[in-house]
């Protein structure tokens, strides 16, 4: 059969409102099947409990049709086996898992089938099963069909002995599911648990045993930067989406702006908000977004950020705080993927390196920062280490540090010394290739760092080793950094790690003079980018070159 689950053109038809979806249903009878039953479930808490064949949009049919059409019944297995969808909030995301779950039940031929809709919260998980509960009761032949135990959040099949199961996620509620058909009701929310990777594989492992099931992952976006299993999903979706990864047993559907509407904030437009909210005018209130963006443009960034998520499904960058460093402002549009660790060093004529860490607590960040030859412009290139208790200490950020691991940005290392081994080394190769101008440091508790610095000759004695002063006697650092970045003559990696220190960054002011923080103590960690701030001090006094060496012609 051919297909393709690629939607490459999805930026003309999300602006037209055409379907995301490129392809008619792959089993045209098993699609209408489904339908029959789904358009016939009545929408309770709406005005006149309406069905969803009455009531919803086309978008919606669309979805369903996809999901069911795909199973073949002369072979018994489905053809595409997995579902995302990412879409505002309001956007009936929970009425719509109800009704494709009780759908799925509804058609479901297995005796004793398992379908599981995991939620991770017991609140989210009540939003999905009272809207199921209410389309069984009100409807007096499903009545007959289905039993509802509200208490135990499930609703069984009399016939078939099927169960439909609405539970909160957690490794003791999903061991050991046998589920055919699983719904994972806001995929963003799992994405700050640390164990939520293996968590879903052990509720979707039935699948493997069952060729007619189906995950179906709902979610809006995230109200920090994406993380976790929910920024791996989200950056797959988007992969096969664009068609730069082929996989035609996953169908992603996301409901985002093109990237020129990002970039010339289109999406602040009113009459743009249909394009991530394909429900407007139904279950979305143009009037009430209007009034709601009216409100928020006159908060301050954090609180405007997260709007701009749940309601117009726009991706947080950096968590821009009113109290954020102003170079925050200007980060992302210096990041160049381009400036390597190698990238740096061969385009500089000079470097200095900063280094910040605290205890095994925290991250040992380190920032090369080279002065390019001719433009005289700073390219920075960082990286970091943390031990491995970190990710049982600091839970809330174990699934970003795993992310920045997998980036290549982070080192996460069990032996407390394996951290300055690799520090030490590379300074070693910057001052053997004749670069290095100094290495300049927060002096608290470095005490072994400055030992091992010693081995290879990099020492206080010679200027080669600087304490950089820190508090508010960085501030002359932290504004030169602001300023180079405004002017573009200071360029960085653009790392998810970097954007991450530098959104937690909170600037603390006095009557003369400014201090740099952490804007949540604990785990918004800060020192990869206070180890920029360090090499500043030393890159903005302005080192020499090391001097080409001089030949003398001799003449025979």
């Amino acid at each position: 059969m051919e297909f393709t689950t690629a939607c490459p053109d999805w930026e003309r038809r999300i602006v037209q409102g055409r379907s995301l979806i490129p392809f008619p249903p792959l089993f045209p009878d098993e699609a209408a099947a489904a339908l029959d039953v789904f358009k016939s479930l009545r929408i309770v808490d709406a005005a006149g409990s309406p069905t969803f064949g009455g009531a919803c949009e086309q978008w919606v049919l669309d979805f369903v049709g996809a999901i069911f059409g795909a199973y073949d019944p002369e072979t018994g297995k489905r053809m595409i086996r997995e579902f995302f969808l990412a879409i505002s909030k309001k956007n009936s995301k929970s009425t719509l898992a109800a009704g494709i779950m009780l759908t799925a039940l509804i058609r479901n031929w297995r005796m004793s089938a398992e379908l599981l809709i995991l939620a991770p919260t017991i609140e989210v998980a009540g939003n999905s099963f009272k809207p199921a509960a209410d389309m069984v009761r009100v409807d007096g032949e499903l009545s007959d069909l289905l039993h509802v135990q509200d208490h135990l959040r499930t609703i069984t099949h009399r016939t078939t002995g099927a169960q439909l199961k609405v539970v909160a996620a957690d490794n003791d509620t999903v061991s050991g599911k046998k589920a055919a058909f699983v719904l994972i009701d806001e995929l963003w929310v799992f994405g700050s648990k640390p164990k939520a990777d293996a968590m879903l594989k052990e509720a979707t492992g039935g699948l493997v045993s069952r060729p007619e099931g189906f995950v179906v992952s709902i979610t809006t976006q995230s109200d920090a930067p994406p993380s976790g299993v929910f920024k791996d999903k989200l950056d797959y979706a988007r992969d096969v989406r664009d068609g730069k990864k082929e996989d035609r047993k996953f169908l992603p559907v996301i409901y985002e702006f093109p990237k020129d509407m990002i970039d010339g904030e289109g999406y602040l437009d009113p009459a743009n908000f249909y394009i991530t909210n394909p429900n407007i005018g139904r279950s979305v209130s143009p009037e009430w977004l209007e009034d709601e963006l009216r409100k928020e443009m006159g908060k301050g960034p954090e609180s405007r950020n997260v709007f701009f998520a749940k309601h117009l499904n726009v991706e947080i960058g950096m968590n821009l705080r009113a109290n954020r460093w102003p170079g925050a402002d200007f980060w992302s549009a210096r990041g160049d993927k381009g400036l390597t660790y190698e990238a740096v060093l061969s385009r500089s004529e000079i470097v200095v390196i900063g280094i910040d860490g605290g205890g095994l607590d925290d991250l040992f960040g380190l920032a090369v920062v080279g002065r390019e030859k001719g433009s005289r412009d700073w390219l920075c290139w960082h990286h970091a280490w943390c031990h491995k208790g970190v990710l049982d200490r600091r839970k809330s950020i174990a699934s970003k540090l795993i992310d920045f691991q997998r980036d290549g940005d982070l080192t996460i290392v069990g032996d407390e010394l394996a951290d300055i081994s690799a520090i030490v080394e590379i300074i070693g190769e910057v001052k053997q290739r004749g670069l290095l101008a100094s290495v300049s440091v927060d002096p608290a508790g470095l005490g072994e760092l400055i030992e091992a610095l010693a081995e290879i000759d990099v020492t206080q004695d010679d200027g080669t080793l600087i304490g950089a002063p820190q508090g508010y006697a960085m501030m002359n650092a932290i504004k030169t950094a602001e300023r180079k970045l405004a002017n573009g003559t200071l360029r960085h990696d653009g790392s998810a790690l970097m954007s991450w220190c530098v959104g937690n960054i909170k600037i603390e002011p006095t009557a003369t003079a400014i201090r740099a923080t952490k804007a949540n103590a604990g785990d918004a960690k800060i020192d990869p980018a206070m180890a920029l701030f360090d090499a500043v001090t030393v890159m903005s006094r302005n080192p020499e070159a090391p001097r080409e060496p001089e030949y003398q012609m001799l003449i025979f």
